[in-house]
């Protein structure tokens, strides 16, 4: 997988990958062209081997500001109808990557965390945070609805209806406390211990069997569309289908000879 992108930050070693917005004088704001190679990065991610989760931190203190009210905002409103759905497609297409990246991601959130990079944070399959977070879907703030790259549909399934409208309705921030009594933080921790925390948690699912991962991970996008029934048999096929990997013979030996399964993602 490649670490050599030029708009944002990435750095991959013992199969996890760092990715972050580097930005801090503006708080980490998103560009047409983080934007865009964001997702291409995460695209391609599904492909590649060396990675086997993600951890998605910020930078000088702040996750993100979400889209540059200069470099974004302002060119948007003189757009016309066609170059407008281009943008908004792309920025979906961000989330669809990372939802379809086959590789657990975590977010790492201190700070601002606001718009684009509280969407960025929803998608993510966990989030971590310090005390001093503050997220905000703030789209209404700017004449905007809150149906915002997939929010409406995810959102919800994290907080609960009440809780999501509530935020997008209002703009207002959510602060970590919240965020953590509700459900979308898995955990509160120092700003000194933060980037180590979602590291470890990193490593831990990567020593995990990586393919079953992979499973995991794709049922729990699959399933929002089916019903009770069709997810049991989808979930029935894709266990059969770890079953005959490496890795399940592998934890069954370790576990005969008490020993911990060494898992290599076949």
């Amino acid at each position: 997988m490649r670490s050599d992108v030029e708009h944002f930050q990435c750095t991959i070693e013992n199969g996890i990958a760092r990715v972050a917005l580097d930005r801090p004088e503006r708080k980490n704001p998103l560009t047409f062209e983080s934007y865009a190679e964001l997702r291409d990065w995460f695209r391609d991610l599904h492909y590649a081997d060396d990675v086997d989760a993600v951890v998605f931190a910020g930078s000088g203190g702040n996750f993100s500001s979400g889209g540059d009210v200069h470099e974004i905002i302002g060119p948007l409103t003189k757009m016309n109808m066609k170059e407008l759905m281009r943008f908004t497609r792309m920025t979906g297409d961000l989330v669809k990557a990372m939802v379809n990246c086959g590789k657990p991601v975590i977010a790492a959130v201190d700070g601002i965390c606001a718009g684009a990079g509280a969407i960025i944070a929803m998608a993510s399959d966990m989030r971590i945070a310090t005390p001093e977070a503050k997220t905000a879907f703030l789209f209404t703030r700017v004449g905007l609805a809150g149906c915002d790259m997939g929010a409406c549909a995810i959102l919800p399934r994290i907080i609960g209806q009440g809780r999501a409208a509530e935020l997008l309705y209002t703009g207002r921030a959510m602060s970590a406390e919240e965020g953590e009594r509700w459900g979308f933080y898995n955990r509160l921790v120092s700003q000194e211990e933060l980037e180590a925390e979602a590291m470890e948690m990193a490593r831990r699912i990567a020593a995990g069997p990586n393919f079953a991962h992979m499973m995991t991970k794709t049922m729990l996008a699959q399933e929002w569309s089916m019903s009770i029934e069709q997810a049991i048999e989808a979930e029935a096929q894709a266990q059969a289908i770890c079953m005959q990997t490496g890795d399940f013979t592998r934890a069954f030996n370790a576990f005969v000879a008490k020993e911990k399964p060494v898992f290599e993602g076949d």
